[in-house]
């Protein structure tokens, strides 16, 4: 037997380990408060393991000329994050590998991609700043460029390292339960319900919250909910290793509100760089088949970098769906969702550079700490999950 007692009671169970299941485990732990968490494959196995890993700013939302909603929800969240790096934050994020502590904002010649670099920089004036000559990213660095460079404040983050940090101080209190043993009851005195082989575990509690991403729809149906409703928003990334100019994190700008392309450098198992592509790219590329995906990448890069040559790269391309909460034609929400119904907080951070913001809602709902006497020595020896492996680091994904 694992557990002494197949009974535990808690005050907040949250089901989801990614980014904001974990910042908001820590956020409670740091209240005093008697919680655990829940994950039922490795944690950042949903959409954090495929996030690019910036800390948006609300920048790029400003290519229009003016400062919408959904800027004004990301703003202060650089620093914020910034301050969790240098172990001042209400988290300490001092172990995180920063893959870069800024990004660019790169325009072509082109009379449109011009015009919204300029309305980037006067819209957000403090974050923007023109870069020229050999301060320029290395690929950018060749005679034959004739764009525009900013460098925002925004800094680019290693997930990995991320939910490691996350995860470590708080290893006693998360807790593995296979999908299919996982049972949710809301309503007169909440229970979950863990199941490992041939061990379950009961968790008494009062509040449940759902950060479980696109899972969240399953448990919602699993509690009898109809809402909050999901929509899932896809993405078609592409990856490309190899022969690659350094490393670049960079969002190239386009005559529409949305980058054109967004690149962001990692590092594949071997430790070599890979160039992760979003943006535009990803978004029209939901329809494309692998190759056809892969083609438009490189049809691309040809275009926006023509001095470079990708002959002897390889490529790889990831099916990415964002879970959010349903938005009026699907269009993107503007900030982070927090829903409370009795006993059940349903919570999308819809970006990971909210999982702070989402924390507020929540602990905002949660009220007052309950008081208790019970110490972790109490809690049962329980399966833990394993961590997730970043997708560009699994052979699979190459071949």
């Amino acid at each position: 037997m694992l557990v002494d007692s197949a009974n535990i009671s808690v005050e907040v169970v949250i089901v989801g380990g990614g980014v904001a299941g974990l910042w908001l485990l820590g956020r409670l732990r740091a209240q005093g408060r008697r919680v655990l968490l829940v994950e039922t494959e490795a944690l950042g196995a949903g959409q954090t393991r495929f996030a690019q890993g910036i800390i948006h700013g609300g920048t790029k939302y400003t290519l229009s000329g003016a400062l919408g909603k959904s800027a004004q929800a990301v703003a202060a969240m650089p620093a914020r994050w910034r301050a969790c790096m240098e172990g001042q934050g209400e988290i300490n994020l001092a172990a995180v590998r920063v893959l870069s502590p800024h990004q660019y904002l790169w325009s072509t010649a082109k009379v449109g991609s011009r015009l919204a670099g300029f309305f980037a920089s006067h819209a957000m004036r403090s974050r923007v700043q023109p870069v020229e000559g050999d301060a320029r990213p290395s690929a950018m660095r060749d005679p034959a460029f004739r764009g525009r460079i900013y460098r925002l404040d925004e800094p680019v983050l290693d997930t990995a390292s991320l939910i490691a940090a996350l995860a470590a101080p708080h290893h006693a209190v998360i807790f593995k339960s296979e999908a299919d043993r996982l049972r949710l009851r809301a309503g007169g005195e909440p229970e979950v319900v863990l199941g490992v082989a041939d061990e379950t575990l009961h968790i008494t509690t009062k509040h449940i919250v759902l950060a479980a991403g696109a899972g969240n729809a399953q448990l919602l149906a699993a509690l009898g909910e109809t809402g909050p409703a999901m929509q899932r928003r896809a993405l078609h990334m592409v990856l490309v290793r190899g022969d690659l100019p350094g490393e670049l994190f960079a969002h190239c700008l386009g005559a529409s509100t949305n980058p054109r392309l967004t690149v962001t450098s990692h590092r594949d198992a071997d430790g070599g760089v890979v160039w992760y592509l979003g943006g535009e790219l990803a978004e029209h590329g939901v329809s494309r088949s692998r190759d056809e995906q892969i083609a438009a990448a490189q049809t691309e890069l040809r275009e926006l970098l023509p001095w470079l040559r990708f002959d002897a790269c390889q490529w790889a391309t990831l099916r990415v769906d964002r879970a959010e909460p349903a938005q009026p034609g699907g269009g993107r929400p503007d900030g982070a969702f927090v829903q409370t119904r009795d006993s059940v907080i349903t919570a999308w951070p819809t970006k990971m550079a909210l999982a702070p913001v989402l924390a507020d809602a929540v602990l905002a709902r949660l009220g007052t700490r309950t008081p208790s006497t019970d110490s972790e020595r109490t809690l049962p020896l329980w399966p833990k999950p394993e961590y997730a492996p970043l997708p560009w680091q699994r052979d699979a994904v190459w071949s």
